[in-house]
């Protein structure tokens, strides 16, 4: 049971909801609207660049669900400047509703998703597409950065 609520969604999910309990909206007026627009703005990225990795995974005919074994390496499009886009996207869209919330709870709490998504689902997919696809896999890992 608990391995199937296991999952980033849930992960962001429960962190989002922490961000908004500790929102403690200080700004008003133009600064609160600045605000809000870079949330929509990085929000909105994040649920871009996810959507452009799960279309180029769908492309591939691999997996887009953790901790299940990948058919393919996606090394290309959005892959080829991040090797996790779905997570990165995560971590902007949490980031995001912490700016439209002014939660600076949200804000620090980025950076604690980050960790979470690395230790329970980062670390086991990189393994996996090692043993997958051993040189190839490599070679990509060293080329392009875990996030950025």
């Amino acid at each position: 049971m608990l391995r199937m609520i296991d999952l980033p969604p849930v992960w962001l999910a429960g962190f989002a909801l922490l961000a908004w309990l500790g929102a403690m909206p200080v700004f008003d007026g133009a600064a609160a609207r600045v605000l809000f627009g870079a949330g929509v703005a990085v929000g909105l990225a994040g649920a871009v660049l996810m959507a452009l990795a799960a279309w180029a995974m769908w492309r591939a005919r691999t997996t887009i669900i953790p901790r299940q074994a990948p058919s393919r390496l996606v090394t290309d499009g959005v892959f080829a400047f991040s090797r996790n886009p779905i997570y990165l996207g995560d971590l902007m869209i949490l980031a995001g509703l912490s700016l439209i919330w002014q939660s600076w709870l949200g804000l620090v709490l980025v950076p604690v998703l980050g960790w979470v998504l690395s230790a329970r689902f980062i670390r086991g997919e990189e393994a996996r597409l090692r043993a997958a696809f051993g040189a190839e896999a490599e070679a990509w890992m060293a080329r392009v950065r875990r996030w950025l």
